[in-house]
């Protein structure tokens, strides 16, 4: 049996992956802690392991973010906001999260510290001592890699024609270079003031400084580089989690019924404003003969879509919280705002996409979507009903879109990311 600490900063999408890695390693024996944000308490104790909250200083809410930080709330999506959270979370909260990881591993000296690619801790640790003196630490890509690896065109966009041979994540574009100009500074300033010299580019250190990088993906959904950091592997997708007791609506029978079915999301977490995508992909499909599913992942999203319509076309049925292990196998279309983890989950069965995306990563999420030939990149995140339209009946008309996603669903299948995370736990474990 191994001591596993399994972190990450206090964000939906950082935090499920770890989740579920967790869960797993608690159902082979493992002791395994979790050390994230308190809202998160609860879930974490019902994987089976033990739990601990960031400091109460950092102990943030990502869904009240713009509450937390108002100037967050000003700036647009993309590079500025970006830039906003490395310097005032990922970057402004690594002491306190460093100090509190040390607090934790007094007391519970793990052999293994697993986090998500934002848990900065990890580049901490393995700057800071040999292997031997510290745990084996393990860091999951759950974003595409943004690793440089030669000449590219720019943020969200795809890779040159001579991709084959020299293709990397994108470069920044000018306006981003300006925005991210002091970042290198602020990053090397805050581990400085850890004790460690911080040598590798900011979006790079979580590649390069941990043991194990592990690509939460397969080769086909990433661009093809020249050569890989040998600490970084591909280990597959990890497979949805299940629905559980989920009581099926009235009307899921009509899933099967033989009409298309399209399934929209804006995800868990960027659902404050269901106008962005859910609602103009409902008004786009209003006359078409398919079967709309608009899963907004709340509770009053219902509601919310309801009071934004006139009136809810015939063909549309509104749902708040559904499990997409029980509802994405009967999906044609999945129009999505780019999460990563929601890709991935569309394309382990089979399902090609149609993708809306602007901050975070999302718009190279929706480039490798296109690059990847499983589905229709809108290049923003607030696209019209024309364009949502044609998109999802470009999808629906051209069978090139499924045989390309079910190509990566059979990839995916050949991949085993648990198994590839638990040979590493139980390598470091003490024999």
């Amino acid at each position: 049996m191994a001591r596993v600490v399994a972190a990450a900063i206090p964000f939906q999408g950082h935090v499920s992956p770890v989740l579920t890695v967790a869960a797993d390693l608690v159902r082979r024996g493992h002791d395994v802690v979790v050390y994230t944000g308190s809202r998160f308490a609860g879930r974490a104790r019902a994987t089976g392991a033990r739990f601990r909250a960031l400091p109460p200083e950092i102990d943030l809410d990502d869904r009240e973010l713009d509450t937390h930080f108002p100037l967050r709330a000003t700036l647009p999506p993309g590079p500025a906001q970006l830039s906003f959270d490395f310097t005032n979370i990922f970057l402004g909260h690594l002491p306190e999260q460093v100090r509190g990881l040390r607090e934790l591993l007094a007391d519970f000296p793990a052999d293994v510290v697993i986090g998500d690619l934002g848990f900065l801790s990890i580049p901490v640790l393995d700057l800071s001592a040999a292997p031997p003196e510290r745990p084996t630490l393990v860091t999951l890509g759950a974003i595409p890699l943004l690793i440089q690896d030669g000449p590219t065109s720019g943020a969200g966009d795809l890779p040159s024609p001579d991709a084959e041979t020299t293709a990397s994540g994108p470069a920044l574009d000018a306006e981003a270079l300006t925005i991210f100009a002091e970042l290198p500074t602020f990053a090397e300033a805050t581990f400085a003031s850890l004790g460690v010299t911080l040598s590798d580019p900011l979006f790079e250190a979580p590649v390069r400084r941990t043991d194990h990088y592990l690509q939460l993906t397969v080769p086909g959904f990433e661009y093809p580089r020249r050569a890989l950091p040998p600490n970084l592997r591909f280990v597959g997708t990890l497979p949805p989690a299940a629905g559980g007791d989920h009581e099926e609506p009235e009307w899921w029978p009509e899933l099967s019924a033989g009409r298309p079915v399209v399934v929209v999301t804006q995800g868990t977490v960027a659902n404050g404003d269901l106008d962005e995508l859910v609602v103009p992909t409902v008004r786009a499909l209003a006359d078409l003969d398919v079967l709309v599913v608009a899963a907004t992942a709340r509770e009053d999203g219902p509601d919310r879509v309801r009071r934004a319509l006139t009136e809810v076309p015939d063909n549309v049925r509104l749902a708040g919280f559904v499990p997409f292990d029980r509802l994405l196998p009967h999906a044609d279309v999945l129009v999505t705002n780019g999460g990563y983890g929601g890709v991935q989950t569309a394309l382990y069965h089979g399902v090609p996409l149609v993708v809306a995306g602007a901050s975070e990563d999302k718009p190279e999420v929706a480039a490798r979507v296109e690059w990847s030939g499983t589905g229709v990149d809108l290049h923003t995140g607030t696209p019209t009903v024309a364009d949502l339209r044609a998109a999802v009946r470009r999808v629906l008309e051209d069978p090139g879109y499924r045989s390309r996603a079910e190509v990566l669903a059979k990839e995916i299948s050949q991949y085993d990311p648990f198994q590839a995370i638990a040979d590493i736990v139980a390598e470091a474990a003490p024999s």
